[in-house]
């Protein structure tokens, strides 16, 4: 009687630890497709972004020759927003094809709107802070991979900063404050810095939760990804303000 309940037991016992090997798999398979996505997605903006740079016959259609954005300009830089509420709001309606090709489209139009930093900064200052960005997100991403506390709060409180700082940089568009354009460069370091690791814990709790090979966790993959990418790409412009040298 009692062999027969120590068998059950470790047949239960291998059944809790296969299911759990299983979860961990999945999960891992999920955030290895997500940092794929994410860095097709960072390539493109990265190729675009020179391209357009070095290109005067398109440059000139997003800049004027004193700076500042065109019309056209304007609406690059701003489209991505719309890219990302569409892919965030009609994630459901969406088929996978679609929320794909927008995240490709998206990624263009943030190479070229960004493609700006080539004029205003020196090109080894802006890979010297792209590594460190990289650097950086690398450590906070395994942090909030490994770590086994809840980053549930720690991420409210990120984004409670996000909020402030999105703030902040529209009053400092009106009184144009350095000051307060360098306190918004360091908290915002902080604040994207904070959110990978937090994002990354929640991309994991969402992967262990996931079906493989469905059409809805391929298109989990692509939003993820685009988490990721914004995390990564708002943390090297906020390092650009400190480690870029300008021309």
């Amino acid at each position: 009687m009692f062999g027969q309940l120590d068998k059950n037991r470790n047949n239960l016992g291998y059944s809790v630890s296969s299911s759990q090997s299983q979860t961990y798999s999945v999960a891992r398979t999920f955030l290895a497709n997500v940092f794929s996505w994410m860095a097709i997605a960072l390539g493109i903006t990265a190729f675009t972004s020179y391209y357009v740079a070095n290109n005067e016959a398109i440059f000139q259609y997003l800049y004027n020759p004193d700076g500042g954005a065109t019309l056209l300009g304007f609406i690059v830089m701003l489209s991505p927003i719309g890219f990302v509420l569409a892919m965030s709001f009609a994630f459901n309606k969406m088929s996978v094809s679609t929320i794909t090709v927008l995240y490709g489209a998206f990624a263009i139009l943030m190479g070229m709107s960004l493609s700006f930093i080539f004029r205003v900064y020196v090109p080894s200052s802006i890979y010297l802070t792209f590594g460190v960005t990289a650097g950086m997100f690398g450590v906070m991403a395994v942090t909030g991979y490994t770590t086994k506390v809840d980053l549930s709060k720690f991420g409210s409180i990120m984004m409670m900063g996000l909020v402030g700082i999105i703030i902040a940089s529209l009053v400092n568009m009106f009184i144009g404050s350095a000051t307060l354009d360098y306190i918004i460069s360091f908290i915002g370091v902080l604040v994207f810095t904070g959110l990978t690791a937090y994002d990354v814990q929640k991309l994991k709790r969402i992967g262990s939760g996931v079906t493989y090979g469905t059409d809805s966790t391929k298109k989990l993959t692509i939003i993820g990804a685009l988490t990721l990418y914004l995390d990564f790409i708002n943390l090297f412009l906020f390092l650009l303000r400190f480690l870029g040298q300008r021309r």
